[in-house]
């Protein structure tokens, strides 16, 4: 390999051996001539330096072998009986950084569990080039450190190989994606951190300025505006992959900095993005996974995404559709719920099954778990009734009291149930029980492991609302952001506040086994349009002047249609690397409330650096 090693400190020990074949790590001392995941069998004889860190060490009477670490892999050492005194009177412990030299010899006792598993190195020399106190966590990908803990000591987690292997996996995600839109002719262009708070869904992270005491910058939620202003400059295909700022509460795969692909075209429909982005994920997949996408991804619009799986993001790697019995507090079109029969559902104002393959057979016990199940908080549904089609071709329910076999027969052919088969209902509001079927669609899904992350199922979700409103503030607000398109025939539709919910927009997300991976529309570009959309939003004609005049005074100079798309890179590369949470794909990530445990911050300022900045 061709990396060069910078030299920290100077050797302790004799000036390095001469080895048999040409150096690759050089600086005025040699403190390699190989790295630790790299010799094998072919090099048996030859005599080599090696550097890294101590793993385990493992004594044997008058011999000692010891496994030696570093970003390449793990190479055994073997110490004689003259060396092993010498290790008696300088011990070594865990994560100590030596230098050795040795040796190449086959291995009597291989590993086939790594790479190096058929050589070791028979040393000839040591040197203890730093100490290392005991870890407060074991350096093995079976840690016995809890999150926090290795959070405090991050630069000892990421010496664990399982980190250092996800964030090799992101490296290499990103240099693929970069190769991609090179090759497309996209542009690589900073834009800056320092901006204008601006609304754009989140809370903004602001910064004081010093020079302009009283005055804030934001940080950026995304390059969206930047963006558009290349686009209006001409440089029609631009990308970044670039930190963004959200002030917003945490999960698994959300981080108050993340990173994403940012990416912007002129001259384009929706055709040409989605043909553009989908072809970036296949050439990804197939350079870091070898996993090769042929067929187009299907698309689905937002409608029937939620009609049918109760989300804008669904997980098609199975089937298990939402079956609606009734929406909008009016029973379905051939629904088999007799009105009348059941008070719950008459009172309802949605009704939804789903239909759980060959588990008919659920115990009371485990039945009583789903019923727990959706009754938590964060799914807020009272019970779930329960329809069993047995192997026998009999019908039971917990709601026999009010639903005869004929019923229950017409419920079961009504979601397509067959012999073996359990249906699940709920009831209840039509948001939240929209959301809670949806949530029990994927715990179900989790149960039976059809949720594999081997299977790889994109797809685009196409045709959202413009608007949506919002109920606590009585008023529609931007279903993405307020420079999103609507679509051309639905234009006419902003000049009646009453047909709002009517309006789709130009814009579409890439989904993922589930996941949102990224999403983007076409812009508007027309100074007219954007002003509508502000005013749409209930902003004064001098609130957008003030906020977006650049902007749309950029549009009276020659401004191309455009559009564009951002990826989630983060969520991208652990959805590579089969994981849910994005946190052990970045090197150094904030906890749950947003802190950084092992810099301790965000912390106090002092008083001086206040007074510099005029706060109070």
């Amino acid at each position: 390999m061709d990396i060069p090693i910078i030299r920290h400190i100077p050797l302790l020990s004799n000036p390095p051996i001469k080895v048999s074949s040409q150096p690759i790590y050089q600086t005025d001392f040699m403190y390699r001539t190989n790295n630790c995941g790299e010799l094998r069998e072919a090099h048996v004889g030859q005599e080599v330096t090696l550097a890294g860190w101590v793993q385990t060490i493992r004594k044997f009477g008058s011999i000692t072998f010891l496994d030696l670490r570093d970003r390449y892999g793990i190479t055994q050492l073997y110490f004689n009986e003259q060396l092993n005194g010498r290790l008696d009177g300088q011990p070594m412990g865990r994560e100590y950084v030596i230098q050795v030299k040795g040796r190449v010899v086959e291995r009597t006792s291989k590993n086939a569990k790594i790479p190096t598993g058929n050589i070791e190195i028979e040393v000839v020399d040591f040197t203890i080039i730093s100490t290392a106190n005991t870890p407060p966590f074991t350096i093995e990908d079976d840690t016995d450190g809890g999150d926090e803990l290795r959070m405090k000591f991050r630069y000892l987690d990421l010496r664990r190989p399982a980190l250092r292997k996800n964030l090799e996996l992101r490296y290499k995600v990103n240099r693929s994606a970069r190769n991609y839109l090179d090759a497309q002719g996209f542009w690589d262009i900073e834009t800056p951190f320092l901006i204008r708070s601006t609304p754009e869904g989140a809370r903004d992270f602001v910064v004081p300025s010093r020079m302009n005491e009283g005055q804030f910058y934001a940080l950026p939620q995304s390059p969206q505006t930047f963006k558009q202003l290349l686009m209006v400059s001409g440089y029609d295909r631009y990308y970044q992959i670039v930190k963004c700022f959200r002030d917003e509460d945490l999960r698994a795969d959300r981080q108050p900095e993340f990173t994403q692909i940012d990416c912007e075209m002129s001259f384009v429909d929706q055709e040409d993005i989605l043909g553009i982005f989908e072809g970036m994920f296949k050439h990804i997949f197939k350079d870091i996974k070898g996993v090769e996408l042929t067929e187009a991804f299907p698309r689905m619009t937002f409608d029937d995404a939620m009609w049918f799986y109760g989300n804008d993001k669904p997980d098609i790697r199975f089937e298990m559709k939402l079956q609606n019995l009734k929406a909008n507090n009016v029973y379905q079109e051939g629904s088999p719920i007799r009105p009348g029969a059941f008070k719950v559902f008459d009172e309802a104002e949605t009704v939804l099954a789903i239909c759980v393959p060959g588990c008919s057979e659920y115990t009371r016990k485990q039945i009583d778990e789903l019923t727990e199940w959706v009754k938590r908080p964060q799914i807020g549904m009272s019970g779930v009734v329960n329809i069993k089609y047995n192997a026998d071709g009999t019908l039971k329910s917990s709601v026999d009291k009010f639903f005869n076999a004929d019923d229950l027969a017409a419920i079961a052919a009504y979601c397509g149930a067959n012999m073996g088969d359990l249906i699940l209902v709920l009831a209840g509001k039509e948001t939240r029980t929209r959301k809670a079927m949806s949530e029990l669609r994927l715990e179900m899904g989790n149960r039976l492991g059809l949720r594999d992350n081997k299977v790889y199922k994109p797809l685009w979700v196409i045709d959202f609302p413009l608007f949506e409103y919002d109920e606590d503030g009585g008023r529609w607000v931007a279903r993405h952001h307020p420079f999103t398109s609507p679509k051309p025939d639905h234009i006419d539709l902003m000049n009646d506040l009453s047909r709002y919910g009517e309006i789709k927009a130009n814009a579409y997300d890439m989904v993922l086994n589930g996941t949102e991976i990224g999403g983007g529309s076409i812009r508007i570009y027309q100074r007219w349009l954007q002003e509508k959309m502000f005013a749409a939003l209930g902003m004064s004609e001098e609130e957008a002047r003030e906020k977006f005049g650049f902007l749309m005074g950029a549009f009276e100079y020659g401004a191309p249609p455009h559009g564009g798309i951002a990826l989630g890179f983060d969520r991208l590369c652990a959805l590579l690397g089969g994981q849910e949470s994005i946190r052990d794909f970045i090197a150094f990530p904030k906890n749950n409330s947003g802190r950084d445990v092992m810099l301790d911050a965000p912390s106090e300022i002092d008083d001086a650096q206040k007074k510099e900045l005029g706060l109070k």
